[in-house]
C-alpha cells in the first residue's frame, strides 16, 4: 500500500485506500451545503468506482459551481492519460511536494461530496467490505484536486481524493483514510489564495466519535453493481 514503483511514470504514487464512494443526497440539499448558484441534475450513486465521471465542486470567479470530472488525476504535462487512471489518491503527507500535485495542491484544489465510503478489511474467508459514514448519515466532502488535461479532444478534467493517517476508530479496518474537511474550511480550502501551508493545515483525520462504520454485502465488490443493496447492512 502506497508504495511507488520503479517502472512508474516520475511522479507516480500508486495508493489503493479510498477506492469506492456513495453520493446519494439529493441535489438540494447538494445547493444548500456547498453554496452553489443553481441546482445539480445528478442521480443517486451507490458505489462510484475509479475513471467514472462523478460530481466535484470548485471554485470558480466568486461562485461555486458542480462540475463532472474523472475519478483519476491526469497532471497536465502527462503524455499518455492510461498511464495515471490509477492516481484515485494522493498522500498528504507528500502532496504538496511530488511533481503530479504539487501544482494543483497550490491552485486547483475542489471538494468531493460524498456521504460515505467503502473500506475492505482482511477477515476470515476474505475481505470484508465496510460502509464508512458520518454518524449522522449526512454529507460531506473529501479534500480534493483536479487537473486539466488539454491533450486530447475534448480536455479530460481528471481529481484525486487526498488520503491521511486513520483515526482511532476507522485504524480498526485501515492505516489510513480520506481526508473529510470541516465545512468550516470549505472556502480557505477552495482559495486559490490560501497558501500551501494553509491548505496542508486543514489536511487532518476527522474526528472518531464523528464517524460510523457497518459491514456490507461483497456485492459492492464488482463496480457494475451500484444501487441501494451495495449498502445494505451484512446479516449476522
Amino acid at each position: 500500500f502506497g508504495k511507488s514503483r520503479a517502472s512508474e511514470p516520475r511522479g507516480f504514487e500508486a495508493i489503493t485506500m479510498c477506492g469506492r464512494y456513495t453520493l446519494k443526497t439529493p441535489a438540494s440539499e447538494l445547493v444548500e451545503i456547498f453554496r452553489l448558484l443553481r441546482e445539480p441534475a445528478v442521480v443517486p450513486r451507490y458505489n462510484i468506482a475509479p475513471t467514472q465521471a462523478v460530481a466535484t465542486v470548485r471554485q470558480a470567479d466568486s461562485a461555486r459551481e458542480l462540475e463532472p470530472m474523472q475519478w483519476g488525476l491526469i497532471p497536465s504535462w502527462a503524455k499518455d492519460p492510461k498511464m495515471w487512471a490509477r492516481m484515485i489518491n494522493a498522500r498528504a503527507e507528500t502532496v504538496a511536494a511530488k511533481p503530479a500535485y504539487r501544482g494543483a495542491f497550490k491552485s486547483r484544489r475542489c471538494l468531493v461530496p460524498a456521504d460515505g465510503f467503502f473500506e475492505w478489511h482482511a477477515e476470515k474467508p476474505g475481505k470484508q467490505p465496510y460502509f464508512i459514514g458520518l454518524k449522522n448519515g449526512g454529507l460531506f466532502a473529501f479534500a480534493g484536486l483536479w487537473e486539466l488535461w488539454e491533450k486530447s479532444t475534448p480536455a479530460i478534467q481528471s481529481f484525486t481524493i487526498i488520503v491521511t493517517q486513520a483515526n482511532a476508530h476507522l485504524s480498526q479496518i485501515h492505516d489510513r483514510m480520506p481526508v473529510i474537511l470541516d465545512p468550516a474550511d470549505y472556502g480557505a480550502w477552495l482559495d486559490p489564495a490560501t497558501d500551501t501551508d494553509g491548505a496542508q493545515a486543514l489536511l487532518r483525520p476527522i474526528a472518531p466519535d464523528k464517524m460510523a462504520f457497518r459491514k456490507v454485502s461483497t456485492r459492492v465488490n464488482s463496480q457494475q453493481n451500484d444501487d441501494p443493496e451495495c449498502l445494505a447492512p451484512l446479516e449476522a
